[in-house]
């Protein structure tokens, strides 16, 4: 059978979803708007808004940017993390037609330029925690405004929230100067004056250009339109229907930030779709914070990544959590290990249930059946529409049971990668699948695993980092000739970054000035955690280090 999976699908999942759907994420949220008024969409910092107003937030936020004198098609940056403003602004960006551009908040003003410059973001919205970065980056940034966003607006403040709040960013945020950047509250009082103008937007706008990296080290951005994630969001509900049926009570915990594309398609647009809660999780390092803020709420999913579900199963005070209404608990951005599948499993009760995707698939191709009562070891399923075929080195495809790459086709799969044709066009197959650069295997009965990753791409804490980037840092600094990358295990972060460098007076390399050095230009998990100095470093005769020598070196001991 040419698609296996099909025959293991739960009752009541659709081999196909509707492709023909002229439904955007604006109409997703206008439906949220009405239909679910009154329902609670989202929690920060302990106050909950309902959709109602949070969508009328949205709407002061598209109509401060129609004022601003933007059009439909123009890019926004958002460089924040899991606060209430997130949603509203991303929301507002998305009813006004707009693009919206996802930045990690713990970039570097080198990294931050980059991504801004390439998406032609016209407008920055940044957390005020990060407005230092913004700062740093301003002579270089080509966006015409920055918009400064504190961690409590829009929520009010009453009570204990005021001190709360107030203690948070006095802890949190360091000095800056920016005289030309708005207040989000300013703006919001700006966009007050004026009347939001509705907007045609068509399946086949650009939602989101979400970055992403690539083999030459430099970001790209993938292109997802609306029909795209609408087509996600619509798999995902279809997967979760056959298992917990439609409830108006579903409370999600969104720990993963939503500027990664699995908390911003599974956590906040698939919730809206529901009409759930999401509860927004600021800084899900912060354990006793963390946990402190699910024990007051009974949630009926959570979306992790290995390393945070490890770190939560192993903690005294998660063991408390009522568990009782979880629905399921789904595992992704980075292999989920079987020795934290059994733990997690132990504490809640609940089996982690991993998915698999990419920035370029809106994320999600496959997902393991809910209903599994252990963890499987495998990444589940193609949820429906979606096409997924293990091809050679040469394009053909391969037997059922064989290991090669896994390439996809579906709704979800990206339109292409932003002003890159040529990338775009060594990324899918001439009969349009789209290259992932991981090695897989499809089982008999249709259960995808993942083997290992073409790609040299390191995994830290599911988060990607590219070597040919941070070589690139290292090799800017005036006493490293050469350097290469490579990843390791790591027991708490499934991957650590490891350096071999080659210096140009022969010395042996100070590694904690390194690391400095790239600290300066690197968001933190990107830093090599262990630098090697070396005499050479190996190559193939035309002179390309060679990264698969240094790796089976390594694993040898």
């Amino acid at each position: 059978m040419r698609r296996p999976w099909l025959a293991h699908y739960p009752a009541g999942v659709p081999e196909k979803i509707d492709e023909t759907s002229r439904e955007t994420i604006a109409d997703v949220i206008r439906h949220a708007a009405t239909a679910f008024a009154d329902r609670p969409a989202a929690e920060s910092f302990g106050v909950r808004l309902t959709y109602g107003e949070l969508v009328k937030h949205a709407e002061e936020i598209a109509t401060g940017l129609q004022r601003l004198g933007l059009q439909k098609g123009d890019r926004i940056a958002i460089m924040m993390p899991n606060v209430m403003a997130y949603p509203a602004i991303m929301f507002g960006a998305l009813l006004g037609g707009y693009v919206v551009v996802n930045i990690n908040p713990l970039y570097t003003a080198r990294e931050l330029t980059h991504q801004v410059n390439d998406s032609g973001a016209r407008v920055l919205f940044a957390l005020e925690n990060f407005a230092h970065t913004v700062q740093e980056a301003l002579e270089d940034l080509t966006a015409e405004m920055a918009i400064i966003v504190k961690p409590g607006d829009l929520i009010g403040f009453k009570g204990s929230i005021v001190n709360f709040v107030s203690r948070y960013i006095k802890r949190n945020v360091k000095p800056y100067k920016l005289p030309a950047t708005l207040p989000l509250s300013n703006f919001l009082f700006f966009a007050k004056q004026g009347k939001f103008t509705p907007v045609e937007i068509s399946p086949d706008d650009i939602a989101f250009l979400q970055y992403t990296g690539g083999t030459t080290g430099r970001a790209k951005g993938a292109i997802l339109l609306h029909r795209n994630i609408i087509a996600n969001v619509n798999q995902c509900q279809a997967w979760l229907r056959s298992f917990a049926g439609e409830r108006d009570d579903h409370v999600m915990v969104t720990a993963l930030p939503l500027y990664h594309i699995l908390a911003l398609t599974a956590c906040c647009l698939f919730v809206a779709k529901l009409g759930g809660c999401q509860i927004l999780i600021p800084n899900p390092r912060d354990f006793p914070a963390f946990v402190k803020t699910i024990k007051k709420v009974r949630m009926t999913m959570i979306v992790v990544v290995n390393t945070l579900a490890n770190a939560l199963a192993s903690r005294d005070d998660f063991k408390q959590v009522d568990f009782s209404q979880l629905a399921f608990a789904i595992s992704g951005g980075m292999a989920t290990q079987a020795a934290v599948a059994k733990k997690w499993k132990q504490v809640t009760g609940r089996p982690l249930i991993e998915g698999y995707g990419l920035s370029e698939t809106s994320p999600v191709a496959c997902v393991n059946r809910l209903d599994i009562e252990e963890f499987t070891g495998g990444v589940g399923y193609p949820v429906s529409s979606t096409d997924i075929s293990i091809r050679n080195d040469k394009g053909e495809e391969i037997a059922i049971g064989e290991a090669g790459e896994i390439c996809i086709k579906g709704p979800q799969v990206m339109a292409g990668y932003w002003q890159q044709p040529e990338e775009t066009a060594k990324s899918f197959t001439s009969d349009g699948y789209f290259r992932t650069g991981d090695v897989g295997v499809i089982a008999e009965d249709g259960l995808v695993r993942i083997v290992d990753r073409i790609k040299d791409m390191i995994l830290v804490s599911g988060f990607n980092v590219y070597p040919n980037e941070v070589e690139d840092v290292l090799a800017q600094h005036p006493n490293v000739a050469e350097a290469a990358v490579i990843g390791v295990p790591d027991e708490h972060s499934g991957e650590a970054v490891r350096a071999f460098i080659v210096t140009r007076d022969g010395s042996k390399m100070d590694e904690d000035a390194l690391r400095e050095w790239c600290r300066e230009k690197l968001t933190g998990y990107k830093v090599p955690r262990q630098i090697e100095t070396r005499e050479n470093l190996p190559k193939t005769p035309v002179g390309k280090i060679l990264r698969r020598e240094l790796r089976d070196e390594t694993m040898r001991g």
